[in-house]
């Protein structure tokens, strides 16, 4: 496959792959020039200072047209990327603990939590976040714990849609997960396969709730579950048409970003070698493919993966990219970024929040 050289125009593709470190070198630019490479994923890897990952991300930025996707999983709580020179989010639960107590304070502090990650990632160059967790708490996952705002999918619909609205304002896209719902089992697929053998009526009336809420309000992306759900079908959500074409697109009446969760995870990795992977999650109904922390396995996909351009995944991933008002240098100095740390540092003091890991 011939590849496209740096600076001319090439439509985005249908996969996300990673770098080893805090520079880009010579072979990752030629991944990255590759017609089906739709974007970068970062990790604390990635990370040495706001000034390293702001110089990381105008190199990828800078090597096509339209620029690639730059995502990160910055929740807050214990899946936080970036923390030197960031402000620690607080865990999704302390929110919902919040508004159990006073819910407009809670609703309030989501929207600002909101807009304070996307404002400090989009300063540096990083267009989206794959947040908010809308997986409700059922008190026993090992994998979601307190990345869940609470039990209820009614407040768990409230605070996901005002953290979306805080992010919107700084001019951000969510990505909302992990659909329909990854919450009621123990498991965690990056190490276990996970079943859930709930019908999909009880999944409808707890776990899809917040969901139909975001969706409502015009989420940009979703990401689905490596979770099986055999009353529904026997393949996991992520590469389930039945899933994904039937009840997100159809039922649910979603029409921005299906984005898979990272197919190197254990719970995928039963269903073929990483280039079937790709391809049953792209056939069942994912624009977006993630292929993380493999690199022999994102070189074998894209030399295997036989696809055609699809011009409507295209114009979804276009609305991914992130649109900064802010630099970061500058934000020290920025009224509404010195309240909106103010009030998010005050509440996890206040919560004596464990250490990131």
């Amino acid at each position: 496959m011939m590849k496209k050289l740096s600076g001319e125009s090439m439509p985005l593709g249908c996969v996300m792959v990673d770098l080893a470190g805090t520079q880009l070198q010579p072979h990752e630019k030629v991944r990255l020039l590759d017609p089906l490479v739709a974007g970068v994923i970062l990790f604390a890897r990635n990370y040495e200072s706001p000034q390293q990952i702001a110089e990381l991300c105008e190199t990828i930025h800078n090597l096509r047209h339209p620029r690639l996707l730059i995502g990160v999983d910055h929740e807050g709580g214990r899946v936080q990327r970036f923390k030197e020179g960031f402000t620690r989010i607080p865990p999704m639960g302390l929110l919902g603990k919040l508004y159990q107590q006073a819910p407009d304070k809670a609703l309030d502090l989501a929207e600002k939590a909101g807009w304070l990650l996307a404002t400090e990632l989009l300063s540096v160059g990083v267009d989206f976040s794959f947040t908010p967790v809308v997986d409700l708490d059922y008190g026993d996952s090992r994998v979601i714990g307190d990345r869940a705002f609470h039990s209820d999918p009614i407040v768990v619909g409230k605070l996901a849609f005002r953290l979306m609205k805080g992010m919107r304002e700084a001019g951000m896209a969510a990505v909302a997960k992990h659909f329909p719902g990854h919450g009621y089992i123990q498991a965690d697929t990056h190490v276990e396969i996970a079943v859930d053998e709930r019908s999909f009526e009880q999944i409808r009336l707890q776990d899809l709730q917040p969901f139909l809420k975001l969706i409502e309000n015009g989420v940009d992306a979703i990401m689905p579950a490596h979770v099986r759900y055999p009353k529904v079908d026997d393949l996991p959500a992520g590469f389930s048409a039945t899933w994904l074409k039937q009840v997100l697109r159809q039922q649910c009446h979603f029409e921005g970003v299906i984005v898979s969760d990272d197919l190197s995870m254990h719970a995928a990795s039963a269903y073929g070698d990483v280039t079937q992977r790709v391809a049953m999650a792209l056939n069942a109904g994912c624009d977006l493919a993630l292929v993380c922390n493999s690199p022999q396995e994102a070189v074998q996909v894209l030399a295997q993966l036989k696809v055609s351009a699809n011009p409507l995944s295209h114009a979804r991933l276009i609305r991914l990219h992130g649109h900064a008002h802010h630099h970061y240098a500058q934000l020290a100095t920025n009224p509404l970024w010195q309240a909106a740390s103010l009030i998010v540092n005050r509440a996890l003091s206040q919560d004596g929040q464990q250490e990131l890991i």
